[in-house]
């Protein structure tokens, strides 16, 4: 049964809304009526400008699974409020948002050695639009430029299913290697690059043909991938170790004079223990390693494979998100409860402890204009909003989540 929260008189004054108060039962008020008053003090320094003048058919949403609890929560960005809860399977663990029609795909990794599924949300109404059923424990998906095709990777079963999203089928296999964690499609559209995590490599595929091009050894534990805008390299996190690992793609001649190219190990980079997620600046210029056991993350010069530095941040870092201008990286500390904030330019933390969030924060995604911060807390089943238009980026609020929060994503869109 989805839930829907309605605004209050807090929208009138210019501000967003944390919980609202709108259609709550007898035994809720009292909680809401706290919220209510916490959300007030919150709101004494906002500032219209602070926040984008919105289309009034300019939609916003963020989506967030709750493993524990079989269900997505849906947030409004433009309000900045709870929408709705929405029951979609067992166990989801992953989504992503398709970048040109208005569909949110859930991935349902289900019970140990079960079959799972990928659920579609229509966004316009927020509602489960259909499932796809797809193998053993998927746990990440990854979509293609166009919106035409997902990739959902099937840590159980070794493959990687290949879903027609205008149709919502499966339409093929792919075999990669032991346990696939994480893949990812190259901007252009032309590769597939997967980690498996079991089989301590990495799997690339041409995504026209469907085949497996190459596979790399030697990346104990691979966990995530990154591609640089121009699709010609690829980077591997082997969070069993403490590397990196560089590979070229393969590609035809280009006009620009570059010469055709081969898929090619490149280097292994020696990075802090166990990396486990790669940030890339949206320029491709640098990348930021998350060293979860390191405590730290270390900065990759992307063109040339130079580790530049290693910098402290909090406790289990393992995520991190850089801001669209290139300027700030934003980390989330597993094992505490902040945000640690690292200016790129000036290479050093932001003064102060970090931004204060839940315990536990795990994922974390900015809104469409990018002047809030979603932060997910996986210890205590909530999501912090953070106002990054400031020099100093604080919390500006708190919003109830399902039970075990583990991943986020934004779409956005404008209705007829």
């Amino acid at each position: 049964m989805a839930r829907r929260f309605l605004p209050t008189f807090l929208q009138k004054i210019g501000c967003p809304t944390s919980p609202a108060v709108g259609d709550v039962g007898s035994g809720n008020l009292s909680v809401a009526l706290a919220a209510l008053s916490t959300t007030l003090i919150s709101l004494s320094g906002c500032r219209a400008h602070d926040f984008p003048q919105y289309d009034p058919n300019y939609r916003e949403y963020a989506y967030v699974t709750n493993s524990v609890s079989g269900t997505v929560s849906v947030y409004d960005v433009v309000n900045v409020r709870v929408d709705r809860e929405i029951q979609v399977g067992q166990n989801p663990t992953a989504v992503a948002a398709n970048p040109t029609r208005n569909e949110v795909y859930v991935v349902n990794t289900g019970a140990p050695n079960g079959q799972g599924s990928v659920a579609v949300i229509n966004a316009e109404n927020n509602s489960v639009a259909g499932s796809i059923a797809v193998h053993k424990m998927p746990v990440a998906i990854a979509l293609d430029p166009d919106g035409n095709t997902a990739y959902v990777v099937n840590s159980g079963s070794n493959t990687v299913s290949v879903l027609d999203l205008k149709a919502h089928r499966e339409v093929a296999q792919i075999g990669v290697g032991e346990g696939p964690a994480a893949a990812r499609v190259a901007p252009d559209g032309k590769t597939l690059v997967v980690a498996n995590r079991g089989g301590n490599s990495v799997t690339i595929v041409d995504a026209g043909t469907q085949k497996v091009r190459a596979v790399f050894e030697g990346c104990p534990g691979a966990t995530d991938i990154a591609i640089l805008p121009d699709s010609s390299k690829a980077f591997a996190a082997c969070g069993g170790g403490h590397q990196v690992m560089a590979m070229q793609l393969a590609h035809e001649a280009r006009t620009d004079g570059r010469p055709a190219t081969t898929d090619k190990l490149e280097s292994l980079l020696a990075v802090g223990r166990a990396p486990i997620h790669l940030a890339l600046k949206p320029d491709g210029g640098e990348m930021f390693v998350s060293n979860s056991l390191s405590n730290s993350i270390s900065e990759v010069v992307t063109s040339t494979g130079d580790v530049g530095g290693a910098y402290l941040m909090g406790a289990g870092p393992v995520r991190g998100l850089v801001s669209a201008d290139n300027s700030l990286l934003y980390v989330v500390n597993s094992h505490s409860q902040e945000v640690t904030v690292f200016d790129i330019g000036d290479g050093r933390r932001l003064g102060g402890p970090g931004i204060h969030v839940g315990d536990g924060p795990s994922a974390l995604a900015f809104s469409s204009a990018g002047h809030l911060l979603f932060v997910v807390d996986a210890r205590s089943g909530d999501v912090a909003v953070v106002r990054t238009q400031s020099k100093n980026p604080a919390m500006f609020t708190m919003l109830p989540a399902g039970r075990g929060p583990t991943s986020i994503a934004v779409k956005s869109f404008k209705v007829s």
